[in-house]
Order: C-alpha cells, then sequence, then structure tokens
C-alpha cells in the first residue's frame, strides 16, 4: 500500500514548488503527483526542462508518478494545453496525466465541444505512450456513473478515468462509496480527499477529518481488483491556506489514516 500513496503538491497549493517536495518526503511518501494548474497550481510549468524537475524531485528522494492539469478541454486552446502536457510527461518519463474536462475553473460545460476535441488529445497519447485519467470533475463529470458511459463513447484506450472521493459528492452529490463501482474497469489514478460540511461547501479536510468512508472505498478497490496509485490531495477550506509545517502535518495523518484504513478495509 505505502508503495502506491503518492504525495499530491496541490495540497501545498500557495506554497512553492521545492516546499511541497520536502514536506510531502518529509510527511513519508515515496510517490508524489507533480501539478501544473494555469491560474491555480503552478508548481510545474511545460517550459520547465523535465531534467530540472526531475533533479529536485529526486533530490528530496521522491519518484513521480503523474502530473496533474487540468486544461479545458472544450477549447482548442486548452486541448493544445492537454496535448503539451502529454508530450512533457512523456518526456519526463511518466506515463500518466491528469486532467479535467472543463479545466481547473469548472464553468459550465459543453459536452459537444469536448467530444469534438477530445479525440486530439487522444491520439496524442496514444502516440506518446500516455494514458490520460479525466478526472471526476465539474459538470459533465461530477459522477462515475455519468462518467462511465462517456469514457465508453470516446473508446479510447488512452482516455480513462481518476476518482476523486470528494468531487463526487461535490459536484455530484453522491457518495463515493455508492458511485466508485461504476468505473472501476477504467480507472487508472484515484485522489484520495476527504470532504466534511455542506455538499457546496469547499472543505476538504485531511483523510480521516471528513466523512469519507475510506476503510469501505479500499475495499471497494480490493474487490474491484483495482492496483493502481493513490494520491493524497488536500485542499483544506480555501484560501488563505495554512502554513506549510500545517499542509506537512495534515499530509502525514493522512498517509497514516489511509495506511490504517486498508488493514481495517470492510466489506
Amino acid at each position: 500500500m505505502q508503495e502506491r500513496i503518492a504525495g499530491h503538491t496541490n495540497s501545498y497549493h500557495t506554497h512553492g514548488f521545492e516546499d511541497a517536495l520536502e514536506g510531502i518526503a518529509a510527511a513519508g511518501y515515496d510517490l508524489v503527483e507533480l501539478t501544473a494548474v494555469q491560474g491555480w497550481t503552478e508548481h510545474v510549468r511545460l517550459s520547465d526542462d523535465v531534467n530540472d524537475v526531475r533533479r529536485k524531485v529526486e533530490a528530496v528522494g521522491l519518484k513521480a508518478n503523474a502530473l496533474s492539469m487540468h486544461s479545458d478541454l472544450t477549447t482548442d486552446e486548452g486541448v493544445r494545453y492537454g496535448i503539451d502536457g502529454v508530450r512533457w510527461a512523456a518526456d519526463y518519463g511518466l506515463s500518466l496525466v491528469t486532467t479535467a474536462i472543463g479545466g481547473h475553473a469548472s464553468k459550465k460545460e459543453s459536452e459537444q465541444d469536448f467530444l469534438s476535441r477530445v479525440g486530439d488529445l487522444a491520439t496524442a497519447a496514444e502516440q506518446a505512450g500516455v494514458t490520460v485519467a479525466l478526472e471526476i470533475h465539474g459538470d459533465i463529470m461530477g459522477t462515475g456513473e455519468a462518467t462511465r458511459p462517456l469514457i465508453e463513447r470516446i473508446g479510447s484506450p488512452a482516455i480513462r478515468v481518476k476518482y476523486d472521493t470528494a468531487n463526487v459528492e461535490f459536484y455530484g452529490g453522491r457518495r463515493a462509496v455508492d458511485d466508485l463501482h461504476h468505473v472501476l474497469p477504467y480507472l487508472v489514478n484515484m485522489d484520495m480527499k476527504d470532504k466534511d460540511g455542506a455538499q457546496d461547501e469547499w472543505n476538504f479536510p485531511p483523510p480521516g477529518s471528513g466523512t469519507i468512508d475510506f476503510p469501505r472505498l479500499l475495499s471497494i478497490l480490493d474487490e474491484g481488483g483495482y492496483t493502481g496509485p493513490m494520491a493524497v490531495e488536500i485542499e483544506f477550506q480555501g484560501e488563505p491556506w495554512p502554513s506549510v509545517d500545517e499542509v506537512t502535518a495534515a499530509m502525514r495523518s493522512a498517509r497514516e489514516h489511509l495506511l490504517a484504513s486498508a488493514g481495517h478495509a470492510t466489506s
């Protein structure tokens, strides 16, 4: 289990890249998911030299396993950014890129605009040997139930799903334990994120501090044969963000909770 859990640098949203890497390493993680979300958390920019980024990651004893981008795939510009991200990831040696249909802002999304463009991204991903994981996020992919027919309609082996255990409640009004099974055949990454408060309240505390049943979720994943990565992402209550030390303590407690939950998974 330990070798599958990554620390997501987005958890250090307003802090520097080096602070995020050092904090994730100090919290006990071996893997890190890098964040390159324009206008939000730009720890990595696609103009960055992959070797420079790799040196920073490896200097603290971490290994990167994915790139998180969240480009707006309903626009030509967003698809171009997605393709650039796929190529950057391939140059780094990453085989997994995460994005969301409508980008970070999660505006009202057009399924037609998305479907008319996603083929270009799928082709680029297939050519690069990279899998694009569309995240449970926003209007069109608010739940796993809504996502499965969309993935099947796209029909590309390079387009799969990243399941966010809190976003499904925030955007879709469904509990992850009741919804996750819909996308298990297409699942390639997870955001292990907790949720508290009202459905539309931005309140994403460390796993173990909210209302999400992680032992049950891990049991569902085990029963479904999922053996892929799981990224710990903590978004707190938005800005202003906690200090670096506070984020690192939260990341440490989250990792410990998931490891304990794995040992007490329930059916």
